[in-house]
């Protein structure tokens, strides 16, 4: 009788058994999904219009008056699709006035823009000025400012032959532990322009891997979710040499925090020259080999 009755049990367990891995292999499935999607929108952004790859120059503003436009005598040279002198850019301490040529039309947020004080990136949000397709943008690092000079038609998006990344791995989506800071704690980054920059850390996450611990230091966006620069073992070899980045949201009421290293992504400055990049601190340098995220760009060299 005990051998009758464990019969239905044991079929039961069985089946339990079975639907793990397949439970387990279509959470996976659905996991990898969500990845891809968040890849293919990475990709979309960067090579719009308006995204990174869009970007064909950085110009360092000097103290005073510069002119803006494509004529070769210009102080700030622009895309040959520019109106020959757009205008000009009066830097004084910390103000910077922009003011149009006679006759050349310029809008700032879709409406007419003759002169007047524009908006650095130091604030949040900085103003953009557009003389047909190109984009003007000023730029704060450290004490100095810069014109960020956007084209749609520029060469990095022509060239542009997707992106590369590990394959996706959940192994690399994991659970870490949220350490607050100190209150009013500063991350200072490095750049690659040699300017130092600074931005409120709110901690540090830690995590294991093959039974080793691993701690970075996270910067705070304005929503609450962190930002984290870093370098791993796969740095320069694999990946890009100065630093990659990742997002997490906000961690929970007891400190948990997801990392998923499967949507790490490279700095702009991986794809273009003209990107004011930072460097991963010294404390976020890992000899960990993170084999997951972005690779390092490769643009299409054949297409002009």
């Amino acid at each position: 009788m005990p051998a009758i009755r464990s019969g239905p049990l044991l079929a039961l367990l069985l089946l339990a058994l079975m639907r793990q891995p397949i439970a387990a292999l279509a959470g996976d499935d659905a996991y990898r999904a969500e990845v891809e999607q968040f890849r293919r929108r990475r990709e979309g952004d960067l090579k719009s219009a308006d995204g990174w790859l869009s970007v064909v120059g950085l110009h360092w503003l000097s103290p005073g008056r510069t002119r803006l436009g494509s004529d070769p005598s210009s102080d700030i040279l622009l895309p040959p699709g520019a109106p020959s002198s757009v205008g000009t850019i009066d830097l004084d301490g910390d103000r910077a006035t922009f003011r149009a040529a006679p006759g050349v039309k310029v809008s700032k947020a879709g409406a007419p823009f003759e002169s007047g004080e524009i908006r650095s990136d130091a604030g949040g949000k900085p103003d953009v000025l557009a003389a047909g397709d190109i984009r003007l943008i000023l730029l704060r690092r450290g004490r100095r400012f810069a014109i960020r000079v956007k084209d749609p038609g520029s060469e990095a998006r022509r060239r542009f032959a997707g992106l590369r990344w590990y394959p996706v791995d959940p192994s690399w989506k994991v659970e870490a532990r949220f350490v607050p800071a100190p209150e009013n704690t500063r991350l200072v980054f490095d750049t690659i322009v040699g300017e130092q920059e600074t931005a409120e850390s709110p901690g540090f996450v830690v995590f294991e891997r093959d039974g080793k611990s691993y701690r970075l230091q996270a910067a705070a966006e304005r929503d609450g979710s962190l930002w984290i620069v870093f370098r791993d073992g796969t740095s320069g070899r694999t990946t890009a040499g100065g630093a990659r980045q990742l997002e997490a949201a906000r961690p929970g009421p007891d400190g948990a925090v997801v990392l998923d290293f499967n949507r790490a992504t490279n700095l702009p400055c991986a794809y273009i020259p003209f990107a004011t990049c930072p460097l991963a601190p010294p404390q976020n340098r890992l000899p960990l080999p993170i084999a997951a995220g972005e690779l390092k760009y490769e643009a299409d060299s054949s297409r002009p």
